[in-house]
């Protein structure tokens, strides 16, 4: 069974930095893709970040570029999302999620293209 478990999240004020994680239990996860998504109350759900479990190359939204950074150690199973420069507009639930990879990496930015989900955790981010 496969568990996605995020923690990190918190309060931090504009221009902090966060580092969430995501451990992952379960199965193998070398032919998967990891992404991060969020969600802020009303709205749907957002593509942040995703790396390729193997090889770990990756692929950012546009409003993130530059400022979050998405990695993972295999020998811990446990994916990350260093989140610098915080804006207010990052407040969300953010979600980690885990999907077979399909290429280009380009591709997996929807919800739909992630079979397993965590339950989030909070990020507040005051201005």
């Amino acid at each position: 069974q496969v568990q996605l478990v995020e923690s990190g999240g918190g309060l931090v004020q504009a221009g902090g930095s966060l580092r969430l994680s995501c451990a992952a239990s379960g199965r193998t996860f070398s032919s998967y893709a990891m992404g991060w998504f969020r969600q802020a109350p009303g709205k749907e759900r957002d593509f942040i970040a995703a790396i390729r479990w193997s090889g770990g190359s990756t692929y950012y939204a546009d409003s993130v570029k530059g400022r979050f950074t998405i990695s993972r150690d295999g020998a811990k199973n446990t994916v990350y999302l260093q989140m610098n420069s915080l804006k207010p507009e990052d407040t969300a639930v953010y979600h980690c999620a885990a999907g077979t990879f399909r290429y280009p990496l380009a591709t997996m930015t929807g919800p739909r293209a992630y079979d397993y989900w965590g339950q989030g955790t909070q990020v507040t981010v005051s201005s």
